[in-house]
């Protein structure tokens, strides 16, 4: 474990800016013209922090706007990424709710996306109003008929499933037991369970893989720029694990926003993308200062994966590729728009 001069250490080190370090310092960072989607490659649409309650129209555009996308370049898609905060209010009638339909089933269809739609929980999720919506989302899972994927709350699998895979995938639990209570309901796991994942994570980064990548996802950010700020205790637990392992991207939602932060001399790319219906938030560091991208605007993340590179682009609610970058095998990141 680090000391706190240590560990105080690494971290101003981490908030050296994308914009003001990596790139002025030429660390095999490029910057090229956006490309369409090549649709000889695999893809994954995500979006986080998207089950509104009550008015959910701006949910409603923004998965419109992933339908017509997906349609646009005649995408097949190898998965969905919920990325956590997929029930804000109440979810009364569990894994039989009408909500799972309306604002799932019907709300990212089968037509456009038939696919896994792999989950991890929000904290929001965490919320008993008053029954468990962890629960509920856990038990949706088991039911068999659905596309929604989540066999416990931490779960690893690889991309594509048939085949040589492209991309290991970590599916965490970022719900830390920082004292957060609503209404008596804890929005955590228990400090026991904190344990138990990271022991499983750390054991999980050292199984040999066949897979080129290594994509590690999680609800809450490790950095953001947005107003929960940079997250003590992932940067504790997570972060340097994803350095030793040396992961490509760490994804996550939990800021309503679209985010892509790089880091001088860090292997890992931390993108957000919180920005799936729910209302949007101020940032509170903008992008001239940590970036390259920071913005609060509402939409949705494609990533692409060849054998010799990812690539994501972060699209608004009209459907625009507002940002986008891809990132080698060797980690080199290159600036496409």
């Amino acid at each position: 474990m680090n000391t706190p001069k240590n560990a105080l250490n690494r971290r101003e080190f981490l908030r050296q800016s994308f914009a003001f370090s990596a790139l002025a310092a030429g660390l095999g960072t490029h910057t090229a013209f956006a490309l369409a989607p090549d649709n000889s490659a695999k893809h994954i649409l995500m979006v986080g922090d998207w089950g509104w309650e009550g008015d959910y129209s701006d949910q409603a555009s923004v998965a419109a706007a992933m339908v017509k996308y997906a349609q646009t370049h005649s995408l097949q898609t190898e998965a969905l990424f919920m990325l956590g905060d997929s029930w804000y209010g109440p979810l009364p009638g569990g894994a039989d709710d009408p909500r799972w339909k309306t604002q799932f089933e019907d709300m990212y269809p089968k037509s456009a996306f038939d696919c896994p739609a792999y989950s991890v929980m929000g904290n929001h999720d965490y919320q008993k109003m008053p029954l468990s919506k962890v629960d509920a989302e856990l038990a949706y899972a088991r039911k068999g008929n659905t596309r929604w994927t989540q066999p416990s709350l931490w779960y690893t699998f690889d991309l594509p499933h048939a085949g040589n895979p492209l991309i290991k995938v970590i599916a965490l639990d970022s719900n830390m037991p920082m004292g957060h209570f609503l209404h008596g309901a804890v929005f955590t796991l228990t400090h026991e369970q904190q344990a138990e994942q990271l022991a499983w994570f750390t054991a999980e980064l050292e199984k040999p893989g066949k897979a080129p990548f290594l994509v590690v996802i999680g609800h809450h950010p490790i950095f953001s720029n947005g107003p929960h700020g940079d997250h003590k205790v992932l940067i504790q637990d997570w972060e340097p694990l994803l350095r030793k392992h040396r992961a490509h991207l760490y994804l996550a939602g939990h800021d309503h926003d679209l985010q892509h932060l790089e880091f001088e001399g860090h292997p890992t790319s931390f993108v957000s993308s919180g920005a799936g219906g729910a209302d949007l938030y101020d940032l509170k560091i903008a992008e001239a200062k940590r970036g390259p991208y920071a913005h609060k605007i509402h939409g949705f993340t494609h990533l692409e994966a060849t054998p010799d590179k990812l690539t994501l682009r972060h699209i608004d609610a009209d459907g625009r590729i507002v940002h986008s970058f891809s990132k080698s095998r060797d980690g080199v990141v290159t600036l496409l728009g």
